[in-house]
């Protein structure tokens, strides 16, 4: 099909017959088959902030497949496209345009009820026949689980009473956000429950991060340089930080964070499926099976360092300042109780046991209410041991940095000689910043949205990710549940000492936030 015939048929889509001044950032996402979204909790503060504002872009730019609809299902529909369209003007990244809306909020249909009423599925069901009759649409359907996980393997059984989970023509897929589980149990009743009702190839497990540019980028510079790779490993690396620093805290959402934690919350997840890309080998092909192998093999491979009273840490923000404002501590926000031992900050130190790997420790770190916003993966390379300039104690560590956010780009640190007399060094920082470089890029989930309906899941944890994930981490959360309660840090710093302590053992520091 050509890009023209694309943009006949897709009324969302630039070009003729679509929307005027709408903007082909990338055709090829238009070759996806025609087909329906069902988002359920489309009322959710997941899909109003993040889901329906990224379709709306991708709409924008063209890039919505052809005869598309949006098919949301809630307990109370009332006035919802307008809540939505709200939404969009609030938080898209493109313009709002209202000729773009209004063909967007023409294909958005509302199904009401309960994940438990099986009559409410049966009505879902004949409204997605319905638009496959009046589209000439082959029974392509999305099922996007915007609730909460307790609700996964109610929504996946009534679409299987319903028979909405198969079709002998067309093809259905399951999206399931984080968290993946409380630990490896029950991570894998979870996989158990959704592998149930579909196949593991049709299940599409989130990680918004690994739907970021430069996350993306990791393979990128390694693979596509010559000059990195010889340098990848244990003879000349010394070790890899990763953080993600967060300013805010946790005031409203209690009944998610509140026996979670920082450690299961980002940790499990996010930064160890960063710390798989920056640990793996050159796979075969650029594609999902090849990718999600070589991960597993650095995940299967990882494993905590201790002992874990000094190679782990965990804290808990109290009243401090925020962006210049005062806050108060997490004891005193509201639902949380007064002797919660919910940790807001958490690091740890592990090992890759491979050959590449050996003697690297891998120090992880993340926290809420800290001094500001980043997340970044730092590799400090080994400094020169000998030589003049060593002899002099004028080496540096250079170190190669992937800011991740808020700022996305790449930095490499090296030493160069200050002007004048002697032979003095001093870092220097050589950076590229994405947004100066290339065109904006796509939000994660307007790249992932589009990957789903194109069926490419290599952005995409496999269930065996998650599973040995939750294997590096149990450890950790059992040993802290014997300790006393985390340590307290002041909002608007870098977390508690005994984080500082982590590194100041091995003779090294964390990179300042």
């Amino acid at each position: 099909m050509t890009v023209s015939e694309v943009q006949e048929r897709n009324p969302l889509a630039g070009g003729p017959g679509g929307v005027v001044g709408a903007e082909l950032t990338d055709y090829t996402m238009l070759v996806a088959e025609p087909a329906s979204l069902v988002i359920f909790g489309i009322t959710g503060d997941l899909s109003r902030k993040k889901l329906i504002p990224a379709i709306y872009d991708l709409a924008h730019s063209g890039q919505l497949p052809p005869d598309f609809d949006l098919v949301g299902f809630a307990r109370n529909i009332t006035d919802v496209k307008a809540r939505l369209c709200e939404s969009v003007r609030e938080h898209a990244r493109t313009p709002f345009d209202p000729a773009v809306w209004d063909q967007l909020a023409e294909r958005i249909h509302l199904v009401q009820g309960s994940f438990d009423d099986t009559v409410a599925f049966a009505r879902l069901s004949a409204r997605l026949a319905e638009l496959d009759v009046r589209r000439g649409k082959p029974g392509n359907y999305v099922f996007y689980l915007s609730v909460p996980p307790s609700s996964f393997a109610t929504v996946c059984d009534q679409l299987a009473i319903t028979g909405l989970n198969r079709n002998a023509h067309g093809w259905r897929r399951v999206v399931v956000e984080k968290p993946f589980g409380h630990d490896l149990t029950s991570s894998q009743a979870l996989g158990v429950a959704l592998e149930r009702v579909f196949p593991p190839s049709s299940i599409y497990r989130i990680d918004h991060y690994l739907g970021k540019e430069t996350v993306q980028n990791i393979l990128a510079l390694r693979f596509a340089n010559g000059m990195f790779e010889p340098l990848w490993n244990n003879r000349h690396i010394d070790h890899v930080q990763i953080t993600m620093a967060e300013s805010v805290g946790v005031p409203g959402r209690a009944g998610y964070y509140d026996g979670v934690g920082a450690a299961r919350d980002v940790i499990q997840n996010h930064l160890l499926q960063l710390l798989a890309l920056i640990a793996m080998e050159e796979p075969v092909a650029f594609d999902a099976d090849s990718i999600a192998a070589e991960k597993i093999k650095v995940l299967s491979a990882t494993e905590l360092l201790g002992p874990l009273a000094e190679t782990s840490a965990r804290g808990q923000y109290g009243a401090g300042v925020e962006n210049g404002v005062p806050v108060t501590g997490l004891a005193d926000e509201a639902g949380f109780p007064a002797d919660s031992a919910t940790e807001t900050f958490a690091a740890m130190t592990v090992g890759v046991a491979t050959r590449r790997w050996a003697g690297v420790p891998f120090f992880i770190r993340t926290g809420k209410r800290l001094t500001r916003r980043t997340t970044e993966i730092a590799v400090t390379f080994t400094p020169p041991a000998h030589g003049a300039t060593a002899a002099r104690g004028a080496a540096v560590s250079n170190v190669l940095v992937f800011r991740v956010q808020p700022d996305d780009g790449i930095e490499l640190h090296i030493g160069a000689k200050r002007p004048g007399g002697g032979m003095h060094i001093q870092p220097v920082s050589l950076g590229m910043d994405f947004r100066s470089v290339f065109d904006p890029a796509p939000e994660a989930y307007e790249r992932l949205i589009c990957d789903v309906l194109r069926g490419d899941a290599t952005l995409f944890p496999r269930r065996e990710e998650v599973e040995w994930s939750w294997r590096v981490i149990d450890p950790l959360l059992e040993h802290w549940a014997g300790c006393d309660r985390p340590d307290n840090y002041p909002s608007g710093t870098s977390g508690p000492e005994s984080a500082e302590r982590i590194l100041s053992r091995t003779g090294r520091a964390w990179r300042q936030l």
